[in-house]
């Protein structure tokens, strides 16, 4: 029995563990914590120049793999999760939840283009 509660236990901590690691889901947790939904991708109203830029790189990993244009895509999704992280972190330093939301859905974007970029990546 101890044993048992032992493993439901370490298996709590790890998943507390990872959310907490990674910048999007600890953002995510701590809007949750305040009692914001995040963001839904219908009520996206994030600005075209954004949208405009997800888009092309989306077109850029949709060509025949190219280890050069998979390693720009690679630094600049970097680069730019870095500045949303840093931005993020300001926003709830002020307490402005609502900017920290539309933050948290900037990132899901290249959140989700890092998933597409490794298995890209990935030798088939």
């Amino acid at each position: 029995k101890e044993q048992h509660y032992s493993q439901q236990h370490s298996s709590l901590i790890n998943k507390a563990y990872q959310t907490l690691l990674n910048p999007l889901s600890r953002g995510l947790y701590l809007l949750e914590l305040n009692g914001v939904e995040p963001a839904q991708e219908t009520d996206c109203d994030a600005d075209s120049a954004f949208l405009t830029e997800i888009m092309e790189i989306n077109e850029k990993l949709a060509e025949p793999k190219n280890e050069d244009i998979l390693e720009e895509i690679e630094t600049l999704i970097k680069v730019k999760q870095e500045e949303l992280t840093k931005e993020v972190t300001a926003a709830f330093e002020r307490d402005d939840l609502q900017e920290a939301k539309k933050l948290l859905a900037k990132m899901k974007y290249f959140a989700n283009l890092e998933d597409k970029l490794k298995n890209k990546k990935i030798p088939s």
